[in-house]
């Protein structure tokens, strides 16, 4: 009687540490998989911000240069090709501010982000260098605060 009671005993114990061992294996696996997925959306997120800034940088160079050449010539291929690239730009950045959106939680990223296309919208109809410079420098602020918010969101 004295050696079923033990095998019971050595049964039992054997299912108990292979129950736990299990467990415990599968806490650290869907711990591992929940960093791997964090980590993964952090990068998408800061791939995607510095993405939209650089973007609206490009932008804003391409809306001043179409600015400048509004200022020396009213018609001309020159003037084209500076509507043209000014357009190519603002669907990259649209791009990228619709990729940023995506990817975050934060709404005041995306409150920026939008508002970000005022000041561009402004400089191209900035009647004098003085109201341009006035928006070049609203658009800054706004990436500058993009910026800082996003990175709060990517630490």
């Amino acid at each position: 009687m004295a050696g079923w009671v033990g095998s019971v005993i050595a049964v039992a114990g054997t299912l108990l540490g292979a129950t736990l061992a299990y467990l415990f294996q599968r806490a650290n696996a869907l711990r591992s998989e929940v960093f791997t997925r964090d980590e993964r959306l952090r990068q998408e997120r800061m791939a995607a911000y510095s993405g939209f800034a650089g973007a609206m940088a490009s932008l804003r160079q391409g809306v001043v240069s179409l600015w400048l050449v509004k200022q020396r010539m009213k018609d001309g291929p020159e003037l084209l090709a500076a509507h043209t690239e000014a357009d190519r730009l603002g669907a990259l950045a649209n791009h990228a501010r619709l990729r940023a959106q995506l990817v975050a939680s934060d709404a005041r990223i995306v409150a920026l982000a939008g508002a970000a296309f005022d000041p561009i919208d402004a400089i191209s109809h900035a009647p004098d260098r003085e109201k341009l410079v006035s928006h070049e420098k609203k658009l800054l602020e706004l990436l500058d605060e993009f910026i800082s918010v996003a990175k709060n969101e990517i630490q």
